[in-house]
C-alpha cells in the first residue's frame, strides 16, 4: 500500500491529537499543522514513541493568522508532490469576543475562514492526491443560522454559542460546496460531529457560564478516542467518494439541518470567504 500523507489542524491535544496517533498507527504519514511548535515537538516524539512511524513533522500554522497558514501551505507545497487527507480539526469557543490580527471575528477565522484559506491555498496538493477533505462541524451547527451582514459581531450582541452554531454550520457549507466545486478533481469531502468530547474546548468559553456548562455536559461526556474514530473512519475507510459532501455522527450518514442544504447560503459563504482571504491566494 502506498503511503498515505495527511495533514491535521488543531493536533496538540484532544480530538486532534488521537485522530493523529489513531492515523500514524495506521502507517500515514503525519503533518502536524499546530499554533505551537513546542507542544508540536514533543507531540511528534510521542506518536513516534507509541508507534515507531517516523514519518511524523510539524509546521507552524496559526489559524487565527492568515499570513501564518498561507507560509505553512507554502512549506507543504515545497516539501510534498500530494495530499491525500486534509482533516480541518481545529476549532474553538470563545465566551468574550475577540478579533483577530487579520480584523475578523475569531470564532469565525479560526474555525471557518483559516480553513478555508488552508484547504484552497494547498488545492494543487489536494488534487494530486486526489484527498479527502475532512471538516470537524458539531450537533451545534443545527442551532446556527447564516448571519452574512454582520460577521464580526458590530450591530449584534456577542453570543458565544451563537457563533459557535453559526461557524459549524459553514463548516457544512463548506463541506458540499468543495464536494460540488471539485469532484470532478478526484477530490471528496464530509463533514462530522464528534460527539461530545472531554478535552480543553470547554475551557474557551470561560467565566461563570463555562463553569456551569462543564458542569450539565460533564456526566455525558465521552474520551477524546472515543470522539476522533469517525475522523479517522473518514480518512481510513474504502469506497467513500459515494458519500462525499455528507455529515457523519458515530461513523454513520447522519441528518444535518435543512438550513445546512441552503444553496444560496452556501454560495454566498464561498464567495465571501474567497474574497476575504484573496490577497493569500495570489
Amino acid at each position: 500500500m502506498a503511503l498515505r500523507t495527511t495533514v491535521i489542524t488543531g493536533a496538540t491535544s484532544g480530538i486532534g491529537k488521537e485522530t493523529a496517533l489513531a492515523l500514524a498507527k495506521k502507517d500515514h504519514a503525519i503533518y502536524l499543522l499546530v499554533r505551537n511548535t513546542q507542544k508540536g515537538d514533543r507531540l511528534k516524539d510521542e506518536i513516534i514513541a507509541q508507534t515507531n512511524n517516523k514519518n511524523i513533522f510539524v509546521v507552524k500554522c496559526d489559524l487565527a493568522d492568515l499570513q501564518s497558514v498561507r507560509e505553512a501551505a507554502d512549506e507543504l507545497k515545497a516539501k510534498l508532490f500530494g495530499v491525500n487527507v486534509l482533516i480541518n480539526n481545529a476549532g474553538g469557543i470563545f465566551g468574550e469576543k475577540q478579533m483577530t490580527k487579520d480584523g475578523f471575528e475569531m470564532t469565525f477565522q479560526v474555525n471557518h475562514l483559516g480553513h478555508f484559506l488552508l484547504t484552497m491555498a494547498l488545492m494543487p496538493l489536494l488534487e494530486k492526491g486526489q484527498a479527502r477533505v475532512i471538516n470537524v462541524s458539531s450537533e451545534a451547527h443545527k442551532r446556527g443560522k447564516a448571519e452574512f451582514d454582520d460577521l464580526p459581531w458590530q450591530q449584534k450582541k456577542y453570543s458565544a454559542w451563537k457563533a459557535y452554531g453559526m461557524v459549524k454550520l459553514f463548516n457544512i457549507y463548506f463541506t458540499k460546496a468543495l464536494a460540488e466545486k471539485y469532484a470532478d478533481k478526484g477530490i471528496s469531502s464530509f463533514a462530522l460531529h464528534p460527539g461530545v468530547v472531554k478535552t480543553e474546548f470547554w475551557s474557551g468559553i470561560g467565566g461563570f457560564l463555562g463553569k456551569l456548562t462543564t458542569f450539565l455536559v460533564s456526566p455525558f461526556l465521552i474520551s477524546a478516542e472515543e470522539g476522533a474514530q469517525t475522523t479517522v473512519y473518514l480518512a481510513t475507510e474504502p469506497g467513500m467518494d459515494a458519500k462525499s459532501c455528507q455529515y457523519f455522527v458515530k461513523k454513520k450518514l447522519a441528518k444535518s439541518s435543512i438550513l445546512s442544504w441552503n444553496e444560496a447560503n452556501r454560495n454566498k459563504l464561498w464567495d465571501i470567504s474567497k474574497k476575504l482571504v484573496s490577497k493569500y491566494l495570489v
